[in-house]
């Protein structure tokens, strides 16, 4: 009987914690992070005067303009990466805000400034060159840096449910234990 109170407890807690998760989780307004078009920014961390990779796919217009504090206004056309000079008296140690505007819908990414010098750009390999067609990077969605860490509702419930199923498992195999004397 105390098995099935503890079990009981356990339950209750759990489902207290996976209900009110979705309200901590609550925020004032939209993610800027989270938009209908993709976007990025590599390296996400830079010093002074180094160079980041700009990229944008999914806008239905030609170009993305991407603009920032810290360097000059770039436009990116047809899905083509772009790049951009950090100004050098960039405050080290600051987050500053990248904007990528699409037709009006603006989504912000963050960019890093650290001290000394940036890493060397990686090495192409030598080779033959693929034909621009080939060169397309793979549409796979927006990827980890512009999405939200937060659990939604569908995962918070598959969780309590096999919680309970768990515990329920836990409390027949203990009752039916107890029945036996222990044997299996």
């Amino acid at each position: 009987m105390r098995a099935i109170r503890t079990a009981s407890a356990a339950l209750i807690v759990t489902a207290a914690v996976a209900l009110s998760a979705p309200a901590a989780c609550a925020d004032d307004g939209p993610d800027p992070g989270i938009t209908s078009f993709g976007f990025s920014v590599t390296p996400r961390t830079v010093a002074p005067g180094g160079t980041v990779t700009l990229t944008a796919d999914g806008c239905e217009v030609p170009s993305v303009t991407v603009t920032s504090g810290i360097f000059d206004t770039v436009t990116l056309t047809e899905g083509r990466p772009g790049s951009a000079t950090v100004d050098l008296d960039a405050k080290t140690g600051a987050e500053y805000e990248i904007a990528f505007d699409c037709k009006g819908e603006r989504g912000t990414a963050t960019l890093t400034v650290a001290h000394g010098t940036t890493p060397p750009a990686p090495v192409t390999p030598p080779g033959p060159v693929a034909p621009p067609a080939a060169r397309k990077g793979v549409k796979a969605g927006f990827g980890g840096s512009t999405g939200s860490d937060a659990l939604g509702t569908a995962e918070l419930a598959t969780g309590a449910v096999l919680i309970a199923g768990a515990l329920g498992t836990a409390v027949v195999l203990t009752r039916r234990r107890a029945r036996t004397g222990g044997r299996p």
